[in-house]
């Protein structure tokens, strides 16, 4: 199964890009990061069609979207371990994952996601979001494999 996150806005060098980098290398699937960015000075609506639309082009056909939203269900990570594997087990090629902007996404990206998920009822910086998924990404890889990584 591959893997994809699409994340709005870019990642500077520092603690979190190497933080990042860490718990990619230590996945066992492939995981591909892209980013999208806006680059005009527009706001609100606009500005979340305008990144909708990046979104949308760089979606992998036929994949399964996981979008990263407050308002999304809320899974322990046992539960998101075992979202991953039943994806897997179904044989789903592909799970991509989105970090929206700032205003949050455009109406047809929250139709187009198959899933909404939160990660925490806080709010939480988007450079942050990327440490925080892809850590629990490597968490769900050590869970389903019986790697004492995990704790309970």
């Amino acid at each position: 199964m591959h893997l994809t996150i699409i994340s709005v806005g870019r990642l500077k060098q520092g603690p979190e890009k190497q933080q990042i980098e860490t718990y990619l290398k230590r996945c066992p699937w492939p995981i591909k990061l892209i980013e999208v960015e806006e680059k005009r000075r527009i706001k609100g609506a606009e500005r979340m069609a305008r990144e909708g639309d990046l979104i949308s082009k760089a979606l992998p056909d036929g994949a399964f979207v996981i979008a990263l939203d407050e308002r999304g269900k809320s899974l322990r990570s046992e539960g998101f371990a075992t979202l991953i594997r039943d994806h897997q087990d179904q044989g789903r090629a592909h799970l991509t994952f989105l970090i929206g902007g700032a205003d949050g996404y455009d109406a047809k990206i929250k139709q187009r996601a198959n899933l909404l998920l939160r990660l925490s009822d806080m709010t939480w910086p988007h450079m942050m979001v990327r440490v925080m998924l892809t850590e629990q990404l490597y968490r769900a890889s050590c869970i389903l494999s019986g790697h004492p990584y995990h704790k309970d």
